[in-house]
């Protein structure tokens, strides 16, 4: 009896870092893809063009379809774009842009969609290529910058996202990718997404966003998404959702993200519905002033209610968070707000110590069952919502400011400059890749990241001590043992 349980106990550890269940990124080399050079001035455009879109289009369809392992090569300088172009179908392929895109059309749709993409990679080789939307101009009345629908084995890195007149990236059920060293600037206005994910097994690290609505947002369908090292610098903050009928999503880990401004923390969003969201980790985060913190909320107003009973939330861990949010005595810091007819069940908030500005805390639960805050134990019907106010964590520790920090957003009606990519998202650590102008050239990585425990000579229990990429420490702290995952990641229990 006792071995069972101890199996079992095991078993829930490793669900509770499920993350991603294989190899991300292109599978063959850059060098492999660079056989055929198909520069967009081969084929009808030159720098400064009043509309680059057509030499993008002809590029891809005469040089990049017709001759696998080929660069659809964009160089240095400014050019305008007024037609869009859809890639679909190529493999094998890059789409290197040095140079910076401009929008000047306000026709609906992508600036650029990839289709059917297998073994791509989208890059800067100077991290310093960029798409321009000026949405001031047209503002949720012209494109979106970039879509990359159904595709595998592609990555997307050392590129700039500016002022979309809607959405700026959009990863749509796509796998096995990865998008690191990006930056996103976006006005302080909704319907400025940073990064919209479905799909499965995709990395994302290493990315700031600014705007106002969702920084880096899981969508449905999506499985096993790791996103972590992301600052989201005066954003809306990342979220799951918003979800309707049919929702499936599972095996979802965020750690360490930084959130300076904005709506939230973290946010789980729904009206009506149906389906699941189960077994997601939250951890390491931090958060400095946002409108609200651990936010779970099934009854969100900005969305029309769903047909369904609720979409069932369970084995939701939230851990190791601090921050503080604005205005406690407006908004409760923690809420978990579940419907009557699908209550949230396996819930654990752990080592989450959140405050307000104006020194007032209160958690919100409704429906809700787990461990931590108001949550009730074990698990049952629906119940109404109770609010219980708290002092303030004898562990908070106020979040450290990052020097690149935005004191608000930026305007709706006037132009958005282009940064440069940075080189800290997170407190205390590293970019996992390098930027590509700083040598960051080479091989695609494929490895899952650094550990989100103790990055001493032991590892701490649950945290990483393997893995392909992994270069933290191997030796568990006694008594828990390395134990093998997959080739990806290692784990101490």
């Amino acid at each position: 009896m006792f071995l069972t349980i101890a199996l079992l106990c095991v078993l829930n550890a490793l669900a509770a870092f499920a993350q991603l269940s294989g190899s991300v990124g292109p599978t063959t080399s850059r060098a492999s893809k660079q056989a055929t050079i198909c520069s967009v001035l081969s084929y009808g455009g030159s720098v400064g063009s009043s509309d680059i879109g057509p030499a993008i289009q002809s590029a891809f369809n005469n040089c990049v379809l017709t001759n696998k392992g080929s660069t659809l090569y964009i160089p240095p300088g400014n050019y305008n774009m007024a037609t869009w172009v859809t890639l679909k179908g190529a493999t094998q392929w890059a789409l290197q842009l040095d140079g910076i895109i401009t929008r000047t059309a306000t026709t609906g749709g992508h600036m650029i969609v990839v289709q059917n993409a297998n073994d791509f990679e989208m890059w800067s080789s100077t991290s310093a290529g960029a798409i321009q939307g000026n949405g001031y101009q047209c503002r949720n009345a012209g494109p979106r910058l970039l879509r990359i629908i159904t595709s595998e084995n592609f990555s997307l890195h050392d590129l700039i996202f500016v002022d979309s007149p809607e959405f700026h990236v959009i990863i749509d059920n796509s796998s096995n990718g990865e998008l690191y060293n990006l930056a996103i600037r976006g006005a302080d206005i909704g319907g400025s997404d940073g990064i919209d994910l479905s799909g499965s097994n995709v990395w994302v690290h290493d990315v700031e966003v600014t705007n106002r609505d969702e920084c880096v947002t899981i969508k449905n369908p999506s499985s096993n998404h790791q996103i972590e090292r992301i600052w989201c610098n005066q954003s809306g903050g990342s979220a799951i959702g918003s979800l309707g009928s049919g929702t499936t999503i599972e095996n979802i880990l965020y750690r360490n993200i930084y959130t300076n401004g904005g709506d939230q923390m973290f946010m789980i969003k729904t009206n009506g519905g149906d389906g699941y969201v189960r077994n997601v980790v939250l951890d390491q985060f931090l958060g400095l002033g946002t409108a609200y913190g651990l936010d779970i909320d099934e009854f969100w107003s900005s969305a029309s209610t769903a047909p369904g009973n609720g979409v069932v939330l369970s084995d939701i861990t939230f851990s190791n968070w601090n921050g503080y949010i604005t205005d406690g005595s407006r908004r409760s810091a923690y809420r978990v707000l579940c419907p009557s007819a699908a209550p949230c069940t396996d819930i654990t908030i752990s080592d989450v110590y959140l405050w307000a500005e104006n020194n007032a805390g209160t958690y919100a639960c409704e429906s809700a069952y787990g461990s931590g805050a108001c949550l009730q134990s074990g698990s049952g019907s629906g119940y109404s919502q109770v609010t219980t106010s708290y002092t303030k964590p004898a562990a908070y520790v106020s979040p450290t400011a990052l020097s690149g920090n935005l004191a608000s957003g930026f305007a709706t009606n006037s132009p958005i400059p282009i940064p440069t990519i940075p080189t800290t998202f997170y407190p205390g650590l590293p970019q996992i890749s390098p930027l590509a102008k700083n040598s960051g050239g080479g091989a695609t990585p494929t490895s899952t990241g650094s550990s989100s425990g103790s990055t001493s000579g032991t590892a701490a229990q649950y945290a990483q001590c393997g893995g392909i990429g992994y270069t933290g420490p191997t030796t568990c702290a006694s008594p828990y043992t390395c134990t093998y995952t997959n080739d990806y990641y290692s784990q101490c229990i």
